[in-house]
């Protein structure tokens, strides 16, 4: 287990992390793989256009997990995060070519030093827009 950041030095607002990571057509094919989600809206522009999606899309799950890795990198350890949960405001669309950049950032929103845990409050980005909602995880340091 890494070492536990220092809580007494955290407050409410406290920036814990900041990060970008590109996913790719590449990436939804190794996360398909991965969890047995082979809906085709997931790979094939012509199926999620005939059901009125903008493009192919990425697995909320995935776009979930890759938000919290910040938080996890930051904890040291992924067994920390004792509760995630997160509203799908906007679907983040796979662009066969570019693909499309997360952006994280992950600020502190409640600090319990006596309790040593601490609410880490998650916005996910794509182009400026926001595709995760309330996206909160609780991290223990007990």
């Amino acid at each position: 287990m890494s070492a536990s950041p220092d809580l007494s030095a955290l407050s409410v607002g406290d920036e814990v992390a900041r990060t970008e990571h590109l996913i790719t057509r590449d990436s939804l094919v190794r996360y398909a793989g991965a969890s047995g989600d082979f809906n085709p809206i997931h790979y094939r522009d012509d199926v999620a256009e005939f059901v009125g999606l903008p493009g192919v899309l990425a697995h909320g799950m995935l776009t979930m997990g890759v938000a919290v890795q910040s938080v996890v990198d930051w904890a040291g350890n992924p067994a920390r995060i004792v509760d995630y949960q997160v509203r799908f405001t906007r679907p983040v669309v796979v662009n066969r070519n570019d693909g499309a950049t997360l952006s994280i950032v992950a600020k502190a929103a409640v600090v319990e030093p006596e309790e040593r845990r601490v609410r880490v409050d998650v916005v996910a980005t794509v182009q400026g827009q926001t595709v995760l909602g309330k996206a909160q995880a609780w991290v223990s340091f007990a």
